[in-house]
Formats: structure tokens, C-alpha cells, sequence
């Protein structure tokens, strides 16, 4: 357990925006009519902003060596977990 808490790494905010955008605008690999690009984007950018000034850091697992993430925006692997 220790092994994979070592491993993680803070995400970038780039990539934490792009991760919830990707969120707001499908559901699985399903896209979802309600949620625009620019609202998604919007939207992401200030949780993101909102997450940093509220002391949150998001962390990130490494790649999985040798596997393509499927279905992710930039390259992400959209399992972020968060604490306080």
C-alpha cells in the first residue's frame, strides 16, 4: 500500500480541468447532449481554481506502462482522488 501512495504524484491543473471537462460532457464513453465544449471547459477551469484555493491537491497514479488510457482527453487516466 505504502508502494502505490509513493507512486502518486500531484496532477497538473492542466490536466485536472481537462479530466472534469471530460466528465461534464460524457457519461462512460457515452456522450452526453446536455453539457457544451465551452461550458464544460469553463466549468472545469474554476473547480480546478477553486480546488487550489481551498488547499485541495489532487493527486495522480503513474501511466500504466505498455496500455493506452481509452477514452481519455489528453492522455489522462480520469481516476483522480482528492483529500484535504
Amino acid at each position: 500500500m505504502n508502494a502505490q501512495i509513493d507512486a502518486l504524484s500531484p496532477a497538473a491543473p492542466q490536466e485536472i480541468a481537462e479530466t472534469i471537462a471530460f466528465a461534464l460532457r460524457y457519461s462512460g464513453r457515452k456522450r452526453v447532449n446536455d453539457a457544451s465544449e465551452m461550458m464544460a471547459a469553463i466549468v472545469a477551469k474554476r473547480l480546478v481554481e477553486h480546488l487550489a484555493r481551498s488547499g485541495f491537491v489532487v493527486m495522480k497514479r503513474p501511466p500504466i506502462s505498455g496500455a493506452a488510457a481509452i477514452g481519455s482527453a489528453g492522455g489522462s487516466s480520469h481516476d483522480t482522488h482528492s483529500k484535504p
